[in-house]
């Protein structure tokens, strides 16, 4: 009568159309989750947290159970509201006749209020079984009931109602008419006719009545609700809701339309329990709008403790709900129960059931919109496991209901709506840093796996180009004990780049009765996440060093996305220094250091690979074209002290991009050089390094045009975009020691030979540069003050004769002793550009 007689025939069915319809989307995502496994105890919330999470379950469990605390109260306060109606003391009367002896006033409403509530404790405390039998007499009386009105429709004769409405300190008569069925009646009642709810005194409009109006349609949670009662509840959940959800929408809108063809529109908007009135048997009617209530209220009342129940299970808020764990010997949650009752006792102060309507209907529809969430997000991700037996539904439905939901949220009460979403954010903020992993699953990883699949079949390498070129780092780790701050640095150096940490685990796997690697995969991944790194994890067994490597080039990545740069540690025999052990991510009181790493090699222990091989690793990947990058004393390398020291001067990081090794054939413009300028100015762009300034080494000899060459160094900088001091270096005396020990001075036959673009694979190379002075390079690259926080260095190319490859090692180790921390850069791909 409310709805109808405020909004009219036409727009009291538009809003049963639209209720029903969000609704009905609704109901076919949770047949679909419903029948798609095993439900326990907290409906929606258990739906929700089992598919989209603990953050989202959670989040939307406390608003579910906010939703049904309230709706209960609103129950609560429309029984009051009927039961004042009925036999309240009328306004203006100090004293009640008849039936009319209850007083009527805030506080007694109040009282009113709490025993009707505590009788709802009195059935949910006795447990599901004594709810199931009460709510089952209770559609017996209401199925009663509604055969009673619907006949009274049409055995009652015309007759007139007078209503009795408080008006100042006394009462307004007014009179409503009771036409039996007429067509002008009809007519006067099918536009809106939007008049003040002379409960609250307020101004109705469609947004509030529709509010009022959905509360009345919001039970289709309940059996849900109740699915850890249930014996099969994929069973009787799509069969029971579905069919209630038909049957109320029929019953609505038949008694709609019987409503605006014989009621005018007085008695419709001044007197909502006119039904009584007009009934061939007025008590069974209040017997059955007072059961109806009492049981939305104890409905509501008993889902909003298995709701908690089920977020204490949990133990998402911690000790926060442990007291709502607690069961009687039954299996009934009481002290879930005890509490919601408490938390609708402090609702019912709120007073007028429609000052709290809305926002009801808000918290219900944003379940209604996660629950549709729910269903769509199990639907994209395609999991093989997700085949609910109700099969009635698409991504269409749940993206319908969704979209229904958020606009009526909207369009009921803008204000609820927004503080209700940021409710929700705070609470799925909370949850998402504070609460402990599950063991659910979690659906973000499932549409993260489709989309990454999706894209990368799309990230087609053939259309590479050198514009968008970025660095793709494997980095090779014996023990991440000694490489701590290796693993930093490169992950400063990957410029949001693939960047996978590769081991070799010297084992057959012929000789092993399960994989080993498994175990390990555990603390790696641990590992990356205490480090705060960007990197994936990448792991193989092979019977040496070189092999694994080998396969680890080979085989890391997928698609588009695999590695062109090959990093190590530097072959030397410092003893390895255990970072882990000093990282801040280990050295907190809380933590120890729970990963699964062995110790550190002795410093007499044998390594696991020799000078012959590493070199020969560093010759592999140069063949399969794939870029060097060997590391050495990184570990020494205090980012956090080198980036907070004092800003003047700042740190700097110097680059010298010629071949010291092999003076003969200095050149500034090789593809190698520019790679190693290139990854000075990545690092220099990484956000921990932007304070840093880099510093250009320009090595020149007398008579050479040092200016000019200066010149044209400082033009290629500018067509590359990168911010770098220039700084000349002499060194006459060092190329002087060089061709002291060469066959003949410069320009004779051997260097034509060199001249081609091959010269840096010039296989004898190693055995023309001497250790005197390889040891006067390092002293001059060691010259140049003030220290460097870390120094790029070019690495030439091992020897074609692997007999070579300790004497090639020991001149890098020559070249490098004592610069603390160094990287050598070998680059073998164009990745510079100057166009757009």
């Amino acid at each position: 009568g409310f709805v109808v007689g405020h909004a009219g025939l036409y727009q009291a069915l538009a809003m049963f159309a639209v209720a029903y319809f969000i609704i009905g989307m609704t109901v076919l995502s949770v047949c679909a989750i419903a029948t798609n496994g095993a439900l326990d105890a907290g409906g929606a919330y258990y739906m929700i947290s089992r598919a989209l999470g603990p953050e989202f379950g959670g989040s939307i469990g406390i608003m579910f159970f906010l939703a049904n605390v309230c709706g209960s109260a609103l129950y609560v306060l429309g029984l009051v509201e009927a039961v004042v109606d009925s036999f309240g003391i009328p306004p203006g009367q100090e004293a009640g006749t008849g039936v009319h002896v209850l007083p009527q006033s805030y506080w007694y409403e109040l009282l009113y209020g709490t025993v009707l509530l505590a009788l709802c404790l009195l059935v949910c405390l006795v447990g599901a079984s004594i709810y199931a039998k009460a709510t089952f007499l209770i559609f017996l009386i209401v199925a009663a009931v509604l055969g009673t009105v619907l006949v009274s429709f049409f055995a009652t004769r015309p007759l007139t109602v007078p209503i009795h409405l408080p008006h100042l300190n006394g009462t307004e008569t007014d009179n409503g008419f009771f036409t039996g069925f007429s067509l002008d009646t009809l007519r006067n009642n099918l536009g809106g006719g939007y008049g003040v709810d002379y409960t609250t005194g307020q101004m109705m409009s469609f947004s509030s009545v529709f509010a009022v109006m959905f509360n009345g349609c919001t039970g289709i949670m309940a059996g849900s609700n109740m699915s850890g009662d249930l014996k099969r509840p994929s069973y009787s959940i799509p069969r029971g809701t579905i069919s209630a959800v038909l049957f109320t929408y029929l019953v609505y809108n038949l008694l709609s339309f019987l409503m605006c063809a014989t009621c005018n529109r007085i008695l419709l908007q001044k007197d909502y329990g006119f039904l009584r009135d007009i009934s061939i048997f007025p008590p069974l009617v209040t017997v059955g709008i007072y059961a109806a209530t009492l049981s939305a209220a104890m409905s509501n009342l008993i889902g909003a403790s298995r709701i908690l129940y089920a977020l204490a299970r949990d133990d998402l808020f911690g000790r926060a709900l442990a007291l709502a764990k607690k069961t009687s010997a039954s299996g009934n949650p009481v002290m879930a129960v005890i509490i919601s009752w408490l938390v609708v006792q402090v609702v019912l102060f709120s007073g007028k059931l429609n000052t709290i309507a809305s926002v009801v209907t808000t918290f219900f529809l944003l379940v209604y919109a996660t629950v549709n969430l729910a269903c769509l997000a199990l639907e994209w991700a395609s999991a093989p496991n997700f085949r609910p037996t109700f099969r009635y539904f698409t991504w269409h439905t749940c993206l319908l209901g969704i979209a229904g939901c958020c606009v009526m949220m909207f369009l009921i009460s803008p204000v609820s709506a927004s503080a209700s979403l940021g409710f929700l954010l705070l609470l799925l903020l909370a949850l998402h840093y504070l609460s402990p992993s599950s063991t659910w699953g979690y659906i973000s990883q499932a549409l993260i796996f489709h989309q990454v699949r999706k894209y990368l079949l799309m990230l087609d390498v053939r259309k590479d180009h050198v514009k968008f070129w970025r660095p793709q780092m494997l980095l090779m780790v014996q023990n991440p004990r000694g490489s701590a701050r290796l693993i930093d640095f490169v992950n400063d150096l990957k410029k949001s780049g693939l960047y996978v940490l590769g081991h070799v685990e010297l084992q057959d796997l012929d000789m092993l009765p399960s994989d080993p690697l498994q175990p390990q995969q555990d603390s790696w991944l641990s590992l990356v996440d205490k480090l705060n790194v960007k990197a994936f994890v990448s792991l193989t067994l092979a019977p040496s060093v070189r092999h694994g490597v080998r396969q680890l080039l080979f085989t890391s990545g997928l698609g588009g996305m695999r590695p062109n740069t090959l990093v190590l540690g530097f072959y030397d025999d410092e003893a390895p220094q255990d970072g882990l052990a000093r990282h801040p991510a280990f050295t907190s009181a809380r933590e120890e250091v729970p990963l699964g790493f062995p110790p550190l090699r002795a410093p007499t222990t044998p390594k696991l690979l020799s000078a012959r091989e590493y070199v020969g690793i560093v010759a592999d990947a140069l063949k399969m074209l794939r870029n060097v990058l060997l590391a050495r004393q990184l570990e020494s390398l205090d980012k956090a002290w080198e980036l907070r020291r004092a800003a003047s001067p700042p740190p700097t990081i110097h680059v010298w991009p010629v071949n010291l090794l092999r003076p003969d054939s200095a050149r500034y413009a090789d593809t190698c050089s520019l790679f190693l300028l290139q990854m000075a100015c990545v690092l220099n762009m990484a956000r921990a390094w932007r304070r840093a300034s880099l510093r250009l080494f320009l090595c020149v000899e007398a008579g050479t045009m040092p200016h000019a060459q200066e010149e044209k160094l400082r033009q290629l900088l500018k067509d590359l975009r990168i911010q770098a001091q220039i700084q000349l270096v002499p060194w006459d005396a060092i190329t002087r020691l060089h061709w002291q020990t060469c066959r003949g001075p410069p320009g004779g036959p051997a260097e034509e030979e060199e001249e081609e673009e091959g010269v840096v694979n010039f296989p004898t190379n190693t055995t023309q540069v001497s250790d005197e002075y390889v040891c006067a390079a390092n002293k001059l690259v060691l010259e140049q003050s003030p220290a460097p926080a870390v120094r790029f260095l070019y690495l030439p190319r091992p020897p074609a004769d692997t007999s070579l490859y300790p004497l090639y090692l020991h001149q890098l180790e020559l070249l490098t002793r004592g610069l603390g921390p160094t990287v050598l850069v070998h680059g073998v791909s164009a990745v510079t550009s100057t166009q757009l």
